[in-house]
């Protein structure tokens, strides 16, 4: 299972895609909602998720954490338990640990990005003690990283390709008619 953790000032376009592409591939995927199951967008949308986080537990049901941007959305992120607790399984039981625009920042305050390439929103580059790479979605390893909103269909059809194949992917990011 991925899980898409949601929190207060999240960056609606991040969220949103990746969890559609994921759904669009066939990814089982649940978005978790960090305190409540309404969660409001940094641009003052609101998302039901799938389920409030007190009712997940990290456990051998985890395929992939995922993480999107936002102010507050990040920092309200990293501030969770919860989500810290399915960071630390799914970095400890080799997991995919994924994140894009601010929130690469939790996994460079982890220490997590040590030695790894990775992008991010540009003004949190310096931040991510990393090799930076600026690219729109960037993987190493286990760790998969994005830049922007405007990176999110990219982020969640990389995810979903470790799970259903690069050529599935692809498909699914062909049928959008977005080049």
């Amino acid at each position: 299972m991925v899980y898409v953790f949601i929190a207060d000032g999240f960056e609606e376009v991040e969220a949103i895609a990746t969890i559609d592409m994921l759904r669009r591939c066939g990814v089982d995927t649940v978005s978790v909602g960090v305190g409540s199951q309404m969660i409001i967008g940094s641009h003052n949308m609101g998302l039901v998720c799938d389920v409030e986080d007190k009712f997940v537990q990290a456990n051998d049901s985890i395929d992939a954490v995922v993480l999107p941007g936002g102010i507050p959305g990040t920092p309200n992120l990293e501030k969770s338990e919860k989500v810290q607790s399915f960071i630390d399984f799914a970095f400890k039981n080799d997991r995919l640990i994924c994140a894009i625009c601010a929130a690469p920042s939790i996994l460079a305050n982890k220490g997590l990005l040590k030695g790894k390439r990775a992008t991010s929103y540009p003004d949190y580059a310096e931040k991510l003690g990393c090799e930076y790479t600026g690219e729109l979605v960037t993987q190493d390893g286990k760790i998969i990283t994005a830049k922007g909103a405007g990176a999110a269909i990219d982020f969640g059809l990389k995810i979903a390709e470790q799970f259903v194949g690069a050529q599935k992917a692809k498909a699914v990011g062909d049928s959008l008619q977005r080049r």
